[in-house]
Formats: structure tokens, C-alpha cells, sequence
């Protein structure tokens, strides 16, 4: 079995729900398995420091997580149009990573969750994306032949699956966010263990 990394931030469970059906998705396909994984929060307190192991959810990433899989779907909430200070924060941490081209050649999705229709889905995934493309990975996105990409009234763009939470947080994920989603981790499973074959 080979691991594809689903590593994401959540703070109020959907981005986390999104992240469970990419996994869905990568272990539909035979030979790949999902490695859940999560980042602690940044704290504003200069001297604190998250638990080593978080109370509960998917453990914390380490950077050796990114050495071995030959994936990796990478989720955040939207932040002002932009990807969670949590997920930004261990993005810079991995510059020895990048030093080495652990990730170059690697196949890569994004994913995010927004209180609002128009709160930055896009933006943010193209904001993930970016760090990514440093890395030297191969970003997939989700083509149009998926169906409920053109029937959703939610979530749901070429760039990766997106949800739309509500302002209190309380909209369940739809029936096309949760097709688009594990669509997203199959396309992603696939296209990793393609890249991975050896070359005969």
C-alpha cells in the first residue's frame, strides 16, 4: 500500500469532514491508502505551545509524513481569502524539504471551507497552491467531468472541492461537495500511483 497525505486544518469540523471523504476517495482506489494528518493552531501567545498529541482528530503532521507519501491533498479553512495562519505557518517550516525536492514530482490537491457563497474559495485554493508549486509538485485539480461540478449550488470549483459552512457553521456538507470530494481523492490516488511506478 502506498500513502497519500491528507493534511488539513479545521476549526469548527468542516474542512475536517472534507478531508475524511478526500481520504474516502484515495482509499477507493486499490493500492493507496490515506494518512490523515492535522497542524496544531498558532498560538498568540509567544510562550505557549501545543500539545505534543492533539485531544482528538488525526495526529499532527510531521515533516517526514511529506518524505513518504507520494501525495498530498492539502485543506484549509478560508481566512480572508486566504489559507489558515496554521497551515501557512507549517508551510514555512519546510525548507529543508524543499532543499532536498522531497515533494518535486509529487501529485498534490487542495481543498477548503468558507462561511460564505463568495468568501474566497478560489483565492484560497490558489493561495495553497502556490507553496506547492515551489515544492516543484504536480497539482490536480477536478475537471468538468464531473458532473456535480456544474450542478452545484454550493462548493465546488476546477481548482479543488470547496464547502460552504454557513456563518454559524451549521450547513451540512452537500451531496455534491461529498461526490466532488471523494471524486478529488480518487483522481488524486490515481494520478500518485501512476507517477510512482516504476518506469519499465
Amino acid at each position: 500500500m502506498q500513502d497519500i497525505l491528507v493534511l488539513y486544518y479545521s476549526q469548527h469540523g468542516a474542512t475536517r469532514e472534507l478531508a475524511r471523504l478526500i481520504a474516502r476517495g484515495i482509499e477507493s482506489v486499490p493500492g493507496a491508502q490515506a494518512r490523515l494528518r492535522t497542524v496544531p493552531k498558532v498560538s498568540t501567545v509567544c510562550e505557549a505551545s501545543a500539545p505534543a498529541v492533539p485531544d482528538s482528530g488525526a495526529p499532527y503532521v510531521e515533516r517526514q509524513d511529506l518524505v513518504e507519501c507520494i501525495g498530498l491533498a492539502l485543506g484549509s479553512p478560508t481566512r480572508f481569502g486566504n489559507m489558515a495562519a496554521a497551515v501557512k505557518y507549517f508551510l514555512d517550516g519546510t525548507t529543508p524539504e524543499w532543499m532536498q525536492g522531497a515533494l518535486a514530482g509529487k501529485p498534490a490537491c487542495v481543498f477548503t471551507s468558507t462561511a460564505s457563497q463568495h468568501g474566497g474559495q478560489e483565492s484560497t485554493l490558489l493561495s495553497m497552491m502556490l507553496p506547492l508549486l515551489h515544492h516543484g509538485m504536480v497539482l490536480v485539480g477536478l475537471p468538468y467531468s464531473e458532473a456535480e461540478l456544474s450542478s452545484t449550488q454550493t462548493g465546488g470549483t476546477p481548482y479543488g472541492v470547496s464547502h460552504v459552512a454557513g456563518a454559524q457553521n451549521d450547513r451540512p456538507i452537500s451531496a455534491e461537495e461529498k461526490q466532488l470530494a471523494i471524486a478529488q481523492g480518487k483522481r488524486l490516488a490515481e494520478m500518485a500511483l501512476r507517477l510512482a511506478a516504476p518506469l519499465r
